[in-house]
């Protein structure tokens, strides 16, 4: 950063990696030499302890015991959410409940939910903390005796670093609901005891977490809600046996069942070596810092005024460092109350090499609420269009903001 000269501060979009990870991880696979695991010969033998020592290393990571829990590698959180989507056991009378606030990959399992004739309902979030509305969640647990149920949420939004409580996660199994717990922006700054919260899914990527290697997430499921899942085909390295003539096939047991075609074992041990640096920093530490800079910044962008006094930024979401994240986002204003374009803040920002990140970080639900686009003006910009592009939904959706600054 500071010989290229450049401010870094879109760490919720993707993290950034030590040297010393790209040198082990190049010294591994110059110094070895590895096969496909999908075999038993000395090179694929070698690749498999590297692959299921990276499976280990991810339980230990997260306390998670192993005869409890079991890790599925997938290419990254969205795939570990798709997974759960296409194979949950969603039927008529059955229902899913997720929250208003959520990234793009928990809304598009309601896909699924309604391909298979469940009940989709969204617990609102209130502003301005865009914090869940809790009598109103819990009554909605209440709801629907019939199973499957299926409740998704995440542990911290990637839209205005709100942390939901995890207790969530228990209330909600006691009401007989699988809990789907997305956790790829909490974990790189929290941690995620899950001795403590025992999720029954818990959708992940690692390059969000230590930067490198990029195109690997898992999925960390309970082996009795894995055993729950119907997956809607197989492939590849996903059965024991298959036969063309017999027309039958076999699922392995455990996670090899949900990983299609070869893992990406080269870069597995990679995914080992990036939590053991976190674990060498420090995840207290980072947490700790982290937070120490939010409360900072949220500080300093409340401070800041026109000359008539108007207020410079407005911040979605929290305001003070209690049950937040490191994620921040906001609008600029000028001394009008007229907000400034995001679009034009990310260009001034990029003469400037600071790479923040604009728009709606792919979560509707937080963003829509937070810049206050009513379900009245978005349903009569889609209800006679069956494509829209980013630039006719600006322009339907007049003299509103459409995104945000993170």
């Amino acid at each position: 950063l500071d010989r290229d000269g450049h401010v870094y501060l879109d760490y919720t979009g993707g993290g950034l990696y030590a040297e010393t990870q790209v040198r082990a991880h190049e010294t591994l696979l110059l110094n070895h030499t590895f096969g496909n695991p999908h075999s038993s010969n000395p090179t694929s033998l070698a690749a498999t302890e590297l692959v299921e020592g990276a499976r280990r290393y991810i339980l230990e990571y997260f306390n998670a015991a192993p005869q409890e829990y079991a890790v599925v590698f997938t290419h990254n959180a969205s795939g570990a959410l798709k997974l759960v989507g296409e194979a949950y056991p969603f039927q008529p009378g059955g229902n899913y409940l997720l929250t208003f606030d959520n990234h793009n990959s928990v809304n598009g399992i309601r896909e699924f939910a309604r391909a298979k004739g469940s009940t989709v309902t969204y617990a609102p979030v209130l502003p301005p903390d865009l914090r869940l509305d809790a009598a109103k969640l819990a009554a909605l647990l209440n709801l629907g005796d019939r199973e499957p149920k299926l409740f998704a949420y995440p542990a911290q939004s990637n839209f205005s670093g709100v942390q939901h409580d995890l207790a969530w996660v228990a209330r909600a199994q006691a009401q007989g609901w699988d809990v789907l717990l997305d956790a790829a922006a909490f974990a790189p700054t929290n941690r995620l005891d899950l001795a403590a919260v025992r999720p029954d899914f818990v959708s992940l990527s690692f390059y969000k977490i230590c930067g490198y290697p990029t195109g690997v997430g898992a999925l960390v499921a309970r082996r009795a809600a894995l055993k729950k899942l119907r997956r809607p085909w197989f492939a590849g390295g996903t059965i024991e046996v298959a036969s063309v003539q017999g027309d039958k096939f076999y699922f392995h047991e455990g996670p090899e069942a949900f990983e299609d075609g070869t893992l990406n074992y080269l870069s597995l041990p990679a995914v080992e070596m990036g939590l053991r640096h976190i674990q060498r920093v420090g995840l207290e530490r980072i947490h700790t810092r982290v937070m120490c800079l939010t409360a900072w910044l949220l500080e300093e962008l409340a401070a800041l005024r026109h000359a008539n006094g108007a207020p410079v930024v407005r911040v979605y979401g929290p305001t003070t460092p209690a049950a937040r994240g490191g994620t921040l986002t906001f609008n600029i204003y000028g001394a009008d109350g007229h907000f400034v374009d995001h679009r034009r803040v990310e260009q001034r920002a990029n003469a400037q090499l600071i790479s923040l990140r604009t728009g709606c970080f792919c979560n509707p639900g937080g963003g829509e609420l937070a810049l206050g686009i009513s379900a009245e003006e978005l349903t009569s910009c889609f209800i006679t269009r069956e494509r829209m592009t980013l630039d006719e939904f600006r322009r339907c959706i007049d003299d509103k903001s459409t995104g945000a600054v993170r």
